[in-house]
């Protein structure tokens, strides 16, 4: 899918949710560094209204934040842009109920355990 007035291929879209407004802009800044357009928001609820705007290839997420969760989110996302991939990450032992819980309910998603190093974040993005 390439933009016929400049000839170039568009840039994939990245939203970035996380809570903590400090590892939202890194990723961010990292993710557009390597070609990404991304975008950082500091909420589920901001990621959720983010989306008929930005139009997101891929949504990362934190999954415990103040409010709605990243699972919360993440399910809203795959339900109004089907194609868009989703990645969680997480530092807290409480994720894994709340995967349990959206996998009970037939949703599927891949963590990554934070600290997330840009190498790997890129690697999986790129993958």
């Amino acid at each position: 899918m390439s933009d016929p007035t400049s000839g170039t291929t568009p840039k994939p879209r990245v939203l970035v949710a996380d809570d903590e407004q400090v590892i939202a802009n890194t990723l961010a800044i990292i993710l557009n560094q390597a070609g990404f357009e991304a975008r950082a928001v500091f909420s589920g609820e901001k990621a959720v209204e983010a989306l008929d705007s930005f139009q997101p290839d891929m949504l990362i997420s934190d999954v415990i934040m103040t409010g709605m969760t990243g699972i919360e989110a993440a399910i809203l996302t795959r339900a109004k842009l089907p194609k868009c991939k989703i990645l969680l990450f997480s530092g807290q032992a409480a994720t894994a109920d709340l995967l349990e819980k959206a996998r009970a309910q037939g949703h599927e998603f891949e963590i990554l355990a934070k600290p997330v190093h840009p190498t790997d974040l890129l690697a999986k993005l790129r993958g």
